[in-house]
């Protein structure tokens, strides 16, 4: 039998000393991403190149800090980038439902539009004002007299034929009227009626004869009307140019090298002509209240609607949109109710997420942008043609509205998707536009290798954060404890956690301690006391259970031996929190031949994972005692007082050891706690959740009192996963509890039972009293009377 020794305290935990590290914030400017190399080497890339389809998939898991780090990396790379053109959308006069888009240079947009105002305001000053001046004025009474005199002179013709036959011409307006004349006096209908009828009949016969005429001297009228009409018009169309020429004349100037300005405003120019004449024009004069509303109506027409206008000088935008619904990414559209009917103009276009994060860099959740209807396929549609569109949402529900078709816009960007590796993978499955569209992935570690660097790295992002949120500042001690939490959060004495924001919840929390305590700086005391709040905010459920072994409810055994008893270790995660506790694991061997039964997986408790370690137990016990004799055996595994579902085989090693105890008849030390897998060879293999499951045994050994006998038997590939708890560490420090770490089976047993597991020899065989030995022996013993049995029944 070999003699095992437990660990020495010094490496159940990793210490950190930052004397010779400096970790002094430094600079303003955020530290690289930490210790993601190959994450931030692809994004990299991907930002550099320019081709279409080089979008960018961050793949890692929640709270490892992607979102911050990645955006502080695009903000220090847009830096170098010059901003975006500017987009605007302005009234398209001959269509008003395709809004026309207008390119501006960077910083250009708000200007535009203050000039744009500044040539409203210079319409209303100019007109009506222009129509009052005597110079127009005369030139339309000219056109007017002309048009008067023609017609005045086709009415006396017809006036002095009437006078000749005796009759009256009366002219009311445009109505022109015929009266009898008797005694150089026109009669009234009462007088013209009391005439003989001769004469009435001759009168009318003559007044026929006069409107006939009169038809003839004005058949030209409408002619000469349309005339005077073309000449006003001609007129007002020629003031309005001279008008307005002068307000335009700068504004060309100003902006003769941008084309689609250039564009708009002689589009405005061209419609002035007819809203100048009927909106300015109509009222010569006009209190406060009008003037605004026909201020209101230029702004509505004219006036542009600029989308986005980032400063020269500000570089790529660097856009994260929280809420991804379509209306947030691709823009909308808004409309006001105008009895009963939805209506909308350009000036109601609002721009999306896309708009803002157009020559720059757009960063989304994957998560988030799947949930929503109709979201992939148009980013899709957006990335592959280049242009991002603005639709109605209300065109597709049937709902009367004014709908409206803006121009599209050309798109010039870098989306960067933020999601989880199951996202990912499932995107390449499911869609084959995915992989051409996103071809770069940046794939965030789950831990990071400590290095100087990475230290110090982690330990300038400490400071820095607590800097920025306002927290005090961190000692280095403070700075050394995260470090520590931060590796058991990894599970390895030499990886850090990529969860940082852990790290950084910790400082806020270790910060209002530290105010609570009148106290400058956080120091390490205050981050254990945030760390053991955490631990007692998510105590609840791991105290009841302690409180249950401890009364008796939930039967586990410290002290003391057993046969085919052994207690395990397990994690259980329940919400948000994570502990260990320890489970008994019972075994029972009998004659026959069914086999290993797992009971758990008999009543569908025991997930694939732990059924598979269960049935690696039938392989160990074939390799290592049935070489000789067929292995004929029936006994039954259960884990005692387990009430919900199992996964994992990290019990297949005390299972084992169990089935292995009751077989020889071997007591166990109760005083022990195992956890580890195994394969058909015997060896023993790493496992999750290490720290949490010694803890666990601890916790109970410690509140019946600790006698220097208990300890926990771990693989030994699980030595590098050690970051326990201080309180554990110096119970070992004390001789108190130990730690032992095996590398296969029968270093495990001697251990459990205190007796030699034995080695085969040459021959095949294992020394006598030993516990294989035993094994064998009962296992034959088995064997024969199964044959036996056989044999009868055959006879």
């Amino acid at each position: 039998m070999s003699e095992h020794f437990p660990l020495a305290p010094e490496v159940l935990r990793l210490t950190i000393d930052l004397q010779e590290i400096d970790y002094s914030l430094t600079t303003k400017s955020q530290p690289p991403i930490l210790g993601q190399i190959r994450a931030q080497s692809a994004l990299e890339f991907g930002v550099s190149m320019q081709n279409s389809g080089y979008n960018i998939y961050v793949m890692g898991e929640p709270g490892t800090g992607r979102l911050s780090m990645i955006t502080s990396h695009l903000d220090d790379q847009a830096q170098h980038h010059v901003a975006p053109p500017s987009f605007a959308y302005v009234d398209n006069f001959e269509n008003l439902r395709e809004p026309v888009a207008i390119e501006l240079p960077a910083g250009v947009g708000a200007k535009f539009s203050k000039d744009i105002d500044k040539l409203i305001d210079n319409l209303l000053a100019t007109f009506p004002a222009v129509f009052e001046s005597p110079t127009y004025q005369q030139k339309k009474s000219a056109i007017e007299r002309a048009f008067n005199q023609k017609y005045n002179a086709a009415l006396s013709l017809v006036e002095n034929r009437a006078q000749e036959a005796g009759i009256a011409v009366y002219r009311e307006s445009e109505t022109i009227t015929f009266l009898p004349v008797r005694d150089n006096k026109s009669l009234d209908e009462d007088q013209f009626t009391q005439l003989p009828q001769e004469e009435r009949e001759a009168f009318k016969a003559q007044v026929e004869i006069l409107e006939n005429f009169l038809s003839d001297v004005l058949l030209e009228l409408p002619q000469w009307r349309r005339a005077m009409v073309k000449d006003i018009r001609e007129l007002d169309d020629l003031t309005i140019t001279q008008a307005i020429t002068p307000l335009f004349k700068e504004l060309k100037k100003q902006y003769q090298n941008i084309d689609d300005v250039i564009t708009y405003l002689a589009e405005i120019k061209k419609d002035l002509r007819n809203s100048i004449a009927i909106e300015l024009a109509n009222l010569p004069f006009m209190d406060s209240r009008d003037n605004q509303t026909k201020r209101q109506l230029l702004v509505e027409r004219y006036a542009p609607n600029i989308l986005i206008d980032y400063k020269q000088g500000s570089g790529a935008p660097v856009i994260y949109e929280p809420h991804p619904i379509y209306q947030n990414l691709f823009g909308r559209i808004e409309y006001q109710n105008e009895q009963g009917t939805l209506v909308t103009n350009y000036r109601r276009i609002c721009p999306g997420s896309l708009h803002k994060a157009n020559g720059g860099y757009l960063i989304l959740d994957a998560d988030k942008l799947l949930n929503y209807p109709f979201v992939w396929e148009g980013l899709k549609r957006a990335l592959k043609s280049g242009k991002i569109e603005i639709e109605s949402p209300y065109s597709e529900l049937g709902i009367n509205t004014m709908t409206l078709k803006p121009e599209v816009i050309p798109l010039n960007i870098k989306v960067i998707l933020v999601g989880s590796r199951d996202i990912y993978y499932l995107l390449q499955e499911l869609d084959d536009e995915f992989n051409e569209m996103f071809r770069i992935l940046a794939d965030f570690d789950d831990h990071i290798k400590i290095t100087p660097l990475s230290i110090q790295q982690f330990a300038t992002l400490m400071v820095k954060q607590a800097a920025d949120s306002g927290a005090k500042p961190l000692t280095r001690c403070a700075i050394e404890r995260l470090i520590e939490h931060s590796c058991r959060q990894a599970e390895h004495q030499r990886r850090l956690s990529a969860h940082i924001n852990d790290s950084l919840e910790i400082i806020g929390e270790a910060n209002l301690l530290s105010t609570q305590a009148a106290v400058d700086v956080i120091d390490k005391q205050f981050v254990e006391k945030a760390l053991a709040a955490r631990e007692h905010r998510n105590g609840r459920i791991s105290e009841a259970i302690l409180e249950e072994m401890l009364d008796g409810t939930i039967l586990i055994d410290t002290e003391g031996g057993a046969i085919g008893k052994v207690n395990g270790l397990t994690v259980l995660e329940i919400g948000g929190s994570s502990f260990g506790a320890p489970a008994r694991i019972t075994t029972t061997v009998y004659p026959g031949s069914r086999g290993i039964v797992d009971i758990e997986r008999e009543v569908e408790l025991g997930q694939a994972l732990h059924s598979k370690g269960v049935m690696i137990l039938t392989g160990y016990l074939g390799h290592c005692y049935a070489q000789q004799f067929p292995l004929a055996i029936s006994a039954s595994i259960a884990i005692e007082q387990s009430y919900g579902y199992i996964d994992g085989d990290s019990a297949s090693l005390a299972e084992l050891c169990s089935l292995i105890s009751a077989l020889t008849l071997t007591p166990i030390k109760q005083t022990f706690a195992v956890t580890g897998s195994i394969n058909q060879y015997g060896e023993v293999q790493a496992i999750g959740g290490v720290n949490e499951k010694i803890e666990g045994f601890f916790r109970l050994c410690q509140a019946r009192g600790l006698n220097g006998e208990q300890g926990v038997i771990v693989p030994k590939a699980n030595q590098r996963n050690l970051m326990l708890m201080k309180e554990v560490v110096d119970a070992v420090a004390q001789g108190l509890f130990s730690v032992y770490t095996v590398s296969n089976v029968d270093e495990t047993l001697e251990i459990l039972t205190g007796q030699p597991a034995g080695a085969i020899d040459e021959e095949g065989n294992y020394p006598e009293n030993s516990v294989n030995y035993k094994a064998i022996l009962r296992l034959k013993a088995i064997s024969d009377m199964t044959n036996e049995e056989d044999k009868e029944e055959g006879g």
